[in-house]
């Protein structure tokens, strides 16, 4: 069950551009989508005709449905969607955020993924095939300090691909949420806006896992037999687990 055909948004690096070299080597043509055209060009450039450079914005929805109108045939019929764009900005509490980072994620991580999701959908219930892969993360299952507007988004997400597969009951459309730990791309220097010493510390000490691992994980749920969905894949580092409680000790 390899697709034949796959969008990945968010491809410039990262996640995104991992699943879209993993896609290439197993031989489906990519549609390879993110807002650095000049990156784009040289992810296509070095990896042939079997990827389609999409250079745009995912928040930019009316130019998102244009494009994915104008495809042409030979990458018009998508089997797979991996939106794996999405963002954390800052590390904060709450009520310190600066609600402009609020809207770039909201934008982002949610809004962008739903119109997405929904243009591309349409297609696959048409042509009765496909599979719509939504990156998540831990922390929308795991509380950390600072997390707040983000795992809400990722945890929004979790349970978005739920409600989605019940929608999808009845079609042999596929929904999986991909939910890693920590993974060492430009997450973290885009969090602290550029900041590479104190994005380099946040994996200091232990093995983070990599972009090409969580595309591995992604690929084989790609690559399940058509009867099967898997519904969550939640991944992490050896070195990470879930933090449990903290408490606030007046001693």
């Amino acid at each position: 069950m390899q697709p034949r055909v796959v969008l990945v948004t968010g491809a410039t690096a990262g996640i995104g551009e991992a699943v879209l070299r993993r896609a290439v080597a197993a031989g489906s043509r990519v549609i390879a989508c993110g807002r650095r055209a000049e990156r784009l060009q040289e992810l296509a450039t070095e990896l042939g005709p079997q990827v389609l450079p999409l250079p745009l914005d995912v928040r930019d929805h009316p130019a998102m449905e244009q494009a994915l109108a104008a495809l042409p045939a030979e990458f018009a019929s998508i089997d797979c969607l991996v939106n794996t764009a999405g963002l954390a900005l800052g590390l904060s509490k709450f009520w310190e955020n600066d609600d402009s980072d609020w809207q770039v994620m909201i934008e982002t991580n949610l809004t962008a993924m739903l119109h997405v999701t929904r243009t591309v959908v349409r297609g696959m219930l048409q042509r009765e095939r496909g599979h719509i892969i939504q990156l998540g993360s831990v922390a929308g299952r795991y509380p950390y300090g600072g997390g707040s507007v983000y795992g809400g988004t990722k945890g929004f997400v979790s349970i978005f691909s739920d409600h989605l597969r019940v929608d999808l009951n009845g079609t042999p459309v596929r929904v999986t949420s991909i939910e890693p730990g920590a993974v060492e791309t430009e997450f973290s220097v885009v969090r602290f806006k550029g900041d590479g010493q104190r994005a380099n510390k946040v994996y200091e000490g232990f093995q983070p896992l990599s972009g090409a691992d969580v595309a591995e994980s992604i690929w084989f749920c790609a690559c399940q037999p058509a009867h099967v969905n898997i519904n969550h894949l939640e991944l992490m580092p050896v070195a990470q687990s879930a933090a449990g409680f903290t408490f606030a000790r007046k001693l």
